[in-house]
């Protein structure tokens, strides 16, 4: 696979999410607890050298599974994992933003991988949907954040779910090495965010890469779009692998951690940094038209 950078580490622009292998929602432990860990052996074993996680997928399911999975881990690999939201007894997504609960989430991300740094901590704020100011403020969060980096407890810190003037402001606090929002060829929306990335030489993790049927698109949006299916038809590969390859040639720090609990779909994921689209094929998939929200 090809390589980029996440801050100053090199790694292969394909990793792994591993919020889909807990059980349905988000929440729960998966049917099939040994599958989940074969997928993530798997992925190591083909390349995937950073995995993104958070400790209120499940919760706590998730980061069991991967250190159940992969610890000791390999020279090399790096955690990503999130804060600042949790779960209620429901599986409801709710905010914890608060600098003490921050760094107590934090704290349980160390415990549960069994590591005493974290490579990167994603700050996910609900500013989006929160936008009377109910959170936090961001300079306090990215506080709590720096000092854990100060400590050793964190390498790199990023953000989530945010706009343009967050991502201005954290940078110019602690330095920000990523973005993680939701950004796809069906969900176009944050592309100031990903125009600010190129400007300071962020990396871009976009989640729900292919769509979310939770929000606006899918695989089957996909495959039923003329321009996806002919780009596909055109290179002998899916229209999931043609919706990756498409985002991996916006932009060169662009890094990808689709999620699965298939082998199947793993595969077929890491296959998608194999081809290159030329100029037609990318004029083509530009007119793919965005999904609304909630279709």
């Amino acid at each position: 696979m090809s390589t980029s950078y996440l801050g100053d580490k090199t790694v292969h622009r394909v990793g792994f999410g591993a919020m889909q292998l807990a059980g349905p929602g988000v929440f729960g432990p998966p049917a099939d607890p040994e599958a989940a860990k074969a997928v993530l052996r798997h992925a190591v074993e083909h390349g995937v050298d950073h995995i993104d996680t958070a400790q209120f997928y499940g919760p706590d399911v998730v980061n069991d599974l991967i250190r159940e999975a992969l610890h000791p881990y390999p020279e090399g690999l790096r955690l990503a994992t999130k804060v600042g939201a949790r779960r209620d007894d429901k599986g409801a997504w709710l905010p914890s933003g608060e600098p003490a609960a921050l760094k107590r989430q934090v704290e349980e991300n160390l415990r549960s991988l069994r590591v005493e740094r974290m490579d990167l901590v994603n700050l996910r704020r609900f500013e989006r949907e929160l936008p009377d100011g109910a959170e936090p403020p961001l300079a306090d969060q990215l506080g709590a954040l720096a000092e854990l980096r100060e400590e050793g407890k964190i390498d790199m810190i990023g953000v989530s779910n945010v706009g343009a003037d967050t991502v201005r402001a954290a940078i110019d606090a602690v330095g920000v090495v990523s973005v993680q929002n939701a950004y796809s060829i069906l969900n176009r929306a944050d592309e100031p965010v990903l125009r600010l990335c190129r400007e300071h030489g962020l990396a871009f993790v976009p989640f729900f890469p292919l769509g979310s049927a939770f929000g606006g698109g899918g695989p089957t949006h996909l495959a039923a779009d003329p321009r996806v299916s002919a780009v596909a038809r055109k290179h002998g590969r899916t229209p999931t692998q043609v919706a990756l390859a498409w985002l991996l040639a916006r932009y060169e720090r662009m890094l990808l951690i689709p999620g699965t609990s298939s082998l199947g779909h793993l595969d077929e994921n890491l296959a998608a940094d194999s081809f290159s689209l030329d100029q037609e094929d990318l004029s083509l998939l530009d007119a793919v038209e965005p999904v609304p929200l909630g279709a």
